[in-house]
C-alpha cells in the first residue's frame, strides 16, 4: 500500500506531500505539523507510529487502511478525528480531502488536540495519559 501510495502521489503534486527520503532540507515534525492532514498508511508494523506522531503534532490522521484495527477503537470513536480512505481510493485522496468541510475540519481538529494527552508517556504516569489507557483497554 505505501508503495502505490508513494508511486501515485510522489511528485505529481504540491498539496499532497508523499516522500520516500525526506529531503534534507525539510523537518519531519515541523512538515507534520504545517499540515493540516497527515497521511498514515497502514505497512508493514502492526502499529503504525505515523498514527501517533500525527496526533502529537496536532495534524488530522488520514488512515490509509482496508483492514486496520485503530489503537484504542474500544474506548475512541475515530470517525470524530480522522479520515478513513480504503487502498482503493488512493487515487481520490486529494479530492476526498478537499471535500471535508471547513467547519468538520476544525472539529477533528479540535478533538486530535483533546486527545493528544492520551498518546503521551509521563514519568510519573498522570491521569488519562497513554499508561492510564492501555490500562483501561486491557480491563474492557
Amino acid at each position: 500500500m505505501r508503495t502505490f501510495l508513494f508511486n501515485s502521489w510522489k511528485e505529481n503534486d504540491n498539496e499532497i506531500q508523499v516522500y520516500k527520503h525526506l529531503p534534507k532540507n525539510k523537518s519531519y515534525s515541523e512538515s507534520m505539523a504545517d499540515s493540516r492532514f497527515c497521511l498514515c498508511p497502514s505497512g508493514w508494523e502492526v502499529a503504525n507510529p505515523i498514527i501517533v506522531e500525527a496526533i502529537v503534532v496536532g495534524c488530522v490522521p488520514v488512515i490509509i487502511s482496508d483492514y486496520y484495527v485503530l489503537p484504542f477503537s474500544e474506548v475512541l470513536d475515530w470517525s470524530k478525528f480522522s479520515v478513513h480512505v480504503p487502498s482503493n481510493k488512493i487515487l481520490k485522496i486529494k479530492r476526498i480531502l478537499k471535500a471535508v468541510p471547513i467547519r468538520r475540519y476544525l472539529e477533528m481538529q479540535k478533538r486530535v488536540r483533546q486527545l493528544q494527552r492520551h498518546f503521551v508517556i509521563n514519568r510519573p504516569t498522570k491521569p488519562y495519559d497513554l499508561l492510564n489507557v492501555i490500562f483501561h483497554s486491557i480491563w474492557l
